[in-house]
């Protein structure tokens, strides 16, 4: 599977989002766009991309850009998959 659609499916999954009512795209706006998509979510999709993935987020490379689209979101993910 591929980054992208691993990463959609983590959003699905924590946003609590059916997929056939709901198709979240790579331009799809995430943080103040989907309702779901609160301060308590954004720790559990950190939390849950740091144990899929195998990396460490710090406070500091957190803010709304990473959570921003969809593309943004797996922007991220590469980054820091790459400095593994």
């Amino acid at each position: 599977m591929e980054l992208l659609n691993q990463v959609k499916a983590i959003l699905y999954r924590v946003l609590g989002i059916d997929e056939t009512r709901q198709v979240l795209l790579n331009n799809t706006l995430l943080l103040g766009a989907i309702p779901e998509f609160d301060s308590m979510a954004v720790v559990t999709i950190i939390t849950t991309l740091e144990e899929q993935f195998g990396f460490t987020v710090d406070d500091d490379e957190i803010d709304a850009s990473v959570f921003e689209t969809v593309d943004t979101l797996v922007a991220f993910v590469e980054r820091k998959l790459n400095a593994i």
